[in-house]
């Protein structure tokens, strides 16, 4: 399938702040799947099975490839910028860019875990996002329980504006999610 023509293009220069980077995926990222299908929670959350064979894991490597080809978004690898070793991946969902609107998700893989990851891909993230004309809003849904990546949130200049009840179904169950959004020209950048 033809990539979009009207889709914005894969950014010509990898976002990166502070030894992160996001770049494509490649092959040996499937490492990298297989060590985040062992968290308990990435897995419900996405197409990536619980405790993913290398098969599976490149399979899925494979998905988060054809998401820009396919119009969707952008799903970009995490990557450490000096080694270049797989750290995670983080989505940026277009389909309500007419609206001005994304969806943002990301997984830091366990290993990689309380080193600020997830901050710096989110700032790199929006670094490149609001070079996106008519991008005016990127939104994360996160469950409350969830305090690491609420603190991920606010220390990437989101700001929490609510609760929805119900909003998601999760590993067959209605969840309730905390909705975080950074608007364009409104977020700070933290420290």
């Amino acid at each position: 399938m033809e990539s979009n023509a009207a889709f914005p293009p894969w950014p010509a220069v990898d976002p990166s702040c502070g030894g992160v980077r996001l770049r494509k995926f490649r092959d040996e990222d499937a490492a990298m799947a297989v060590e985040l299908s062992l968290d308990d929670y990435v897995p419900t959350i996405g197409t990536l099975p619980p405790q993913a064979s290398a098969e599976q894991a490149l399979a899925w490597v494979e998905r988060q490839r054809q998401h820009h080809i396919r119009g969707t978004g952008f799903a970009f690898c995490i990557a450490d910028a000096a080694t270049d070793q797989a750290l995670g991946q983080l989505g940026l969902w277009l389909r309500e860019l007419d609206a001005g609107r994304a969806q943002a998700g990301y997984g830091v893989a366990p290993g990689a875990r309380g080193r600020r990851v997830g901050t710096r891909a989110l700032l790199s993230l929006l670094d490149f996002g609001w070079t996106i004309p008519g991008l005016h809003r990127v939104e994360l849904f996160i469950e409350p329980w969830n305090m690491a990546s609420t603190r991920t949130a606010e220390y990437s200049g989101f700001t929490r504006e609510g609760l929805l009840h119900s909003h998601s179904e999760i590993a067959g169950e209605r969840r309730d999610m905390l909705l975080y959004a950074a608007v364009r020209g409104r977020q700070p950048r933290p420290d």
